[in-house]
């Protein structure tokens, strides 16, 4: 576990977040992980500044899956469950999001196979570097 606290970031996730914030959206992160945890791996990712909001599921007692962990993040940002656009890589979470009424875009960076849980993703990119260009044109 200590490993995650300096993971690097896949090389387009700092343009990406920049361009994303350029443009006017608001950016955060929703994580299972611990808050120590999150602000760690932020910071070593070098993507410190880049978000509005870092939440951790530890605030609700709770870990995604549940509905009351992505109840916590529209509470936090004041925001609707369709006004968000939720990215995940994990099939779980970003078909979770979806059946809780986000708009979901999974980043399936190794062709996973779909899942077949409730909910489904909206749109399915590989790689980050495709998201300014969808959400611009949604």
């Amino acid at each position: 576990m200590e490993l995650y606290r300096t993971l690097a970031a896949f090389p387009e996730v700092f343009d990406v977040l920049l361009a994303l914030r350029k443009s006017g959206f608001a950016t955060a992160i929703l994580s299972n992980g611990s808050p120590a945890m999150l602000e760690a791996a932020v910071a070593g990712a070098g993507l410190g500044g880049l978000f509005d909001a870092v939440l951790s599921a530890d605030a609700v007692g709770a870990f995604k899956t549940h509905p009351k962990v992505y109840q916590y993040a529209l509470d936090q940002l004041g925001v609707a469950a369709s006004a968000v656009s939720f990215q995940s890589s994990n099939g779980w979470d970003a078909y979770a999001a979806s059946d809780f009424g986000m708009r979901v875009v999974w980043c399936n960076r190794c062709g996973q196979q779909r899942e077949r849980l409730p909910g489904s993703p909206d749109h399915e990119i590989r790689t980050l570097a495709e998201l300014p260009a969808l959400l611009l044109r949604s």
